[in-house]
């Protein structure tokens, strides 16, 4: 049986099949006005290519950026939000914070819904869940009248301390989807149901203006698939990096925002973990952004309040705030086709805005004019014309050479010296993020390895370890797809969370017991719609502890159930050593207050049990009768100071122990690695190509022959 992984990206998309003993890899170029057809000529195309009957897949997991764009754009459905009497503007008032204080002409994003479609009814619910004024129908029928008046397609119903009471909320939703049966209703008990009534609101508002979108796409990609006689469940990738089932993904949208980038990370943990990097840098480049997140003991990091549509991206609180589970990474538009301009100083800048599949930077050929990434690095000889998608898609360096020389006469440099300041402003661009990235976590970069993925990742690899300080660098098979492999090895998973406020020593222990076999339950009826053995889920317990006075919580994994007044000292223990990892200093004799308790549950994953053949075949398909020197060319690397013949080699012909002292070039398919000077390559026992940054000469590794130089 076969499994089917596609990953729709800004510039490509990506679709894997593999199978028992063999993988195999497209990339074509996303067809942004209907993205299911890019997905089907990637499907058909590695069908035909495999020759495989379509009955014999058996699981097809997706992810895409779709969503996250929908929000950036501002292009979702016209949304209306119905809250308590009183509170229509909390969604504008916010935090009333200013997340720069001293910014005299400072941007706050604007709400997905403006003031006139945020209308009111008559309820209210006290924080203990009794209810204070009961549920005016007439008030709720006027605003939902109002809103439907106005053209909307779907409503935000969020009432105040619905976390702690949803009754209001769902007898809202049952009367108003009876009455309006073709808007979409989403409420705030079941899409965030935690204290803090700004982000409720602002994640349930958002979901809401996803849904209508969610149910159209997901029942084109469905019928589309189903044309090719492929009959297995679709399956759809979390921004926790765990998957889920239709029904879930169309009823809450707004947890698959992240879902491309979270299943490059899986991919890279599960990559690292097996080969003994457990602690990782994960960095994945494509056509349209670059991502970066902390592995830490093989797990990437998950953060449950993610920022949307930052106006400031390295700043929180300049975004709108998402109460969802997701791998906590940082993206930042910088990628292939990210567009080269001289400012009005006369400094040269690079992206955010990318060119993207249409048209595509210049040396594409299909229309793109002005200059991008994947240009400058042409002209510098890391990529081989000839060999771009492996020989399916062909570059034009003269189109590259053209873009590159219009910068010349702003700039002042040539069109050499262009292409490098290009390659070197994206790359610190990457660098400058993930110095921020890891410092606000605490960490240091030069303990990590670095794990670089995605088609453009492991050009830019090298130099972005170089200037992080970190030794090694990590490039997996078939790295320019690992995507859309992650989502192959990733896990069913469901997250759910419920608000306990009280202090850790007055808790009721049989409620709070209660309250966590009650999210369990729902976690495991995810799980069994999504194909799963509910009772073979790996059940993770956490809690949002803080000490009194504390306006912050810190997510705290809590010992092992069934919890009786005898577990408040080891529940006590993890969050004073947590807090201690993340700050340094436990403030003592301070009461601890539990405000969220969380639910993770897993099950499955084509990471448990995967041959060391499985996702090394693709290395291995072609080995026989290749030689391991594809050629040389001439590249550009700063230490020599002018292009040198750089040897090329063939990433498919390479076994493990292989040696090679860089610079270096390996070529495969979906991406190109470039090795720099001073240091060297090798392949592991895994089939990783993994680079080391050194003065000395590599253990083993003899001396280069005067064939193997590098020469002007």
């Amino acid at each position: 049986m076969w499994s089917i992984g596609i990953d729709i990206g800004g510039t490509f998309t990506d679709v894997v099949v593999r199978g028992p003993e063999r993988t195999l890899a497209r990339k074509v170029l996303t067809t942004h006005d209907d993205p299911a057809r890019g997905v089907e000529a990637g499907i058909a195309g590695l069908l035909a290519e495999g020759r495989l009957d379509p009955r014999s897949v058996d699981r097809l997991v997706h992810a895409t950026t779709l969503f996250t764009n929908t929000l950036i754009e501002r292009k979702g459905a016209r949304t209306g939000l119905i809250t308590t009497r009183g509170f229509r503007d909390a969604l504008e008032i916010g935090r009333e914070r200013k997340y720069e204080l001293y910014d005299l002409t400072i941007a706050k994003p604007s709400p997905l819904v403006p003031r006139d479609r945020r209308l009111e009814a008559t309820e209210r619910m006290g924080a203990n869940g009794e209810v204070v004024a009961p549920l005016d129908e007439r008030s709720l029928d006027e605003a939902m009248s109002g809103l439907a008046r106005s053209g909307v397609e779907a409503v935000a119903i969020g009432f105040l301390h619905a976390y702690a009471n949803p009754e209001h909320e769902r007898r809202a939703r049952a009367r108003l989807a009876e009455r309006f049966p073709g808007v979409a209703f989403a409420i705030s008990s079941e899409v965030a149901p935690e204290i803090r009534e700004f982000e409720r609101l602002s994640t349930t508002v958002a979901n809401a203006c996803l849904m209508p979108l969610a149910d159209r796409y997901v029942a084109q990609l469905a019928e589309r698939i189903a044309a090719h006689r492929i009959g297995c469940r679709l399956l759809l990738m979390l921004s926790s990096g765990g998957l889920t089932d239709v029904d879930e993904a169309r009823r809450f949208p707004v947890r698959m925002l992240e879902s491309g980038p979270a299943a490059g990370a899986i991919a890279a943990a599960w990559f690292g973990k097996r080969a003994g990097h457990e602690d990782l840098l994960a960095f994945d480049m494509g056509g349209t952004t670059a991502k970066l997140c902390l592995v830490d003991a093989g797990e990437p990091l998950v953060t449950h309040l993610f920022e949307a549509c930052r106006e400031r991206r390295f700043i929180p609180g300049s975004g709108l705030p998402l109460k969802i589970s997701a791998l906590d990474l940082i993206e930042i538009g910088a990628g292939g086709g990210s567009i080269a301009f001289v400012d009005d100083l006369g400094l040269l800048k690079v992206g955010p805005e990318s060119a993207g599949s249409e048209p595509g930077p210049a040396c594409y050929g299909l229309g793109g004019r002005r200059p991008t990434v994947t240009d400058a690095v042409l002209m510098l000889g890391y990529l081989d014309p000839a060999f771009f998608a492996g020989g399916a898609m062909p570059l034009r360096m003269d189109a590259a050479c053209t873009a590159l020389d219009s910068l010349a006469a702003p700039s002042g440099l040539s069109g050499a010296e262009i292409a490098w300041g290009i390659f070197e402003v994206v790359t610190e661009n990457m660098v400058s993020a993930a110095r921020v990235h890891v410092a606000g976590r605490g960490r240091d970069p030069r303990r990590y390895t670095l794990l670089a993925t995605g088609g453009a990742g492991p050009v830019h690899a090298w130099q972005v370890a170089a200037r992080l300080g970190i030794e090694r660098v990590v490039c997996p098979p078939s790295a320019g797809v690992a995507s859309a492999l992650g989502l192959l090895l990733a896990p069913a998973r469901a997250d759910r969370a419920a608000t306990v406020a009280e202090p850790l020593a007055a808790l009721d222990w049989t409620r709070f017991e209660a309250t966590f076999r009650r999210i369990e339950e729902e976690c495991r009826s995810v799980l069994a719609h999504a194909g799963c053995a509910p009772d073979s889920a790996r059940i993770v317990r956490s809690a949002d502890l803080r000490f009194r006075g504390q306006d912050f919580e810190l997510v705290v994994e809590l010992p092992e159930g069934p919890y009786a007044p005898a577990s408040e000292a080891g529940i006590a223990e993890a969050f004073r050593a947590a807090y201690e990892r993340t700050f340094s200093r436990v403030p003592p004799g301070i009461e601890i207050e539990v405000v969220n308790v969380r639910v993770a549950a897993r099950a499955g994953g084509a990471g448990a049990g995967a041959a060391e053949g499985e996702a090394g075949a693709a290395v291995r398909a072609d080995r026989e009768a290749r030689e391991v020197r594809k050629g040389t060319r001439p590249a550009y690397f700063p230490e020599h100071g002018r292009p040198t013949r750089t040897p090329v080699f063939d990433r498919y012909a390479l076994r493990p122990g292989d040696r090679f002292p860089g610079p270096a070039i390996v070529e495969e398919r979906e991406s190109t690695v470039v090795v720099g000077p001073g240091g060297y390559f090798e392949i592991d026992t895994w089939g990783n190509l993994v680079m080391t940054r050194s003065t000395a000469p590599a253990p083993g590794v003899p001396p280069p022959s005067a064939a193997e130089r590098p020469e002007p």
